[in-house]
């Protein structure tokens, strides 16, 4: 089963994208959007930047393995 996005108020008004695993655990949660349909296209660009986007590490651990 995958994951799912869920589509929530903002504390702050508007609305939110929370993107969870499988099993219901928080993987992300978005920048606060003016409306739902504002939400929705941000789903849509977040499914897109996962299928196709690069992965840049820019953690410590990855200079570290440069070394």
């Amino acid at each position: 089963m995958a994951g799912h996005f869920e589509v929530i108020d903002a504390p702050d008004g508007g609305f939110r994208v929370r993107m969870l695993d499988p099993d219901g655990e928080l993987m992300a949660e978005s920048v606060t959007f003016p409306s739902i349909r504002a939400a929705r296209n941000g789903i849509e660009l977040a499914r897109e930047i996962a299928g196709t986007g690069r992965v840049i590490d820019r953690s410590s651990a990855a200079e570290q393995s440069d070394s």
